[in-house]
């Protein structure tokens, strides 16, 4: 009786050892796949042949963590270069264009509302009034100022930093072209001054 209760032990400790040792053992046909970082935008295919791993090498795959890719910038770009051609400066998508009208635009809105509440005189009163000769001169150097540098190479978007850069310039003169041309036809419309 003694024997049979010592093999049935024996017995029931061997089962439980080697079944034990079998659960925990990490599965050793786990597939998986390689992907280049160069790949990264093509669709992932999935592998038709698995390949198998030693267990010794890689850990179950409840343990692995997922690894990132790292990120960068994306390139960057070589400036182009700026044609000092007078046609290329003045042409419809040329530097000089909106520039030179949006220049133009914020003094002649300045000039023409401090004019107004002064003497309370519309805009086609004041060019009539000796305002003309004062838009010409004014239109001629501006222009120059700002086609001098643009010959010589010099981009307006070299030259901003902090609050004025090119682009705040570029739409502070829209939005004066547009003052401008509302406060003309509102005072056409009206009849008179606006102010």
């Amino acid at each position: 009786m003694a024997a049979a209760s010592s093999s049935s032990v024996y017995h029931s400790i061997l089962s439980n050892h080697v079944t034990g040792r079998v659960q925990s053992q990490p599965r050793r046909n786990a597939s998986f796949s390689v992907r280049c970082m160069a790949e990264e935008k093509q669709p992932q295919q999935p592998s038709s042949t698995p390949m198998t791993t030693s267990s010794s090498t890689t850990p179950p795959p409840a343990a692995q963590a997922p690894i990132a890719a790292p990120t960068f910038p994306p390139p960057q770009a070589a400036p182009k270069k700026m044609s000092t051609k007078f046609t290329d400066l003045l042409a419809f998508s040329g530097p000089a264009p909106e520039r030179i009208n949006g220049r133009l635009a914020m003094i002649g809105f300045v000039a023409a509302m401090g004019v107004e509440l002064a003497r309370g005189t519309d805009v086609a009163a004041q060019l009539a009034d000796g305002g003309l000769p004062w838009f010409i001169g004014t239109s001629v150097v501006l222009s120059l100022a700002s086609l001098i540098p643009l010959s010589k190479g010099i981009s307006v978007e070299s030259k901003s930093d902090g609050v004025m850069t090119s682009k705040a310039e570029l739409w502070n003169g829209r939005f004066a072209m547009l003052g401008l041309v509302a406060l003309v036809f509102t005072e056409f419309v009206k009849g008179g001054a606006l102010v």
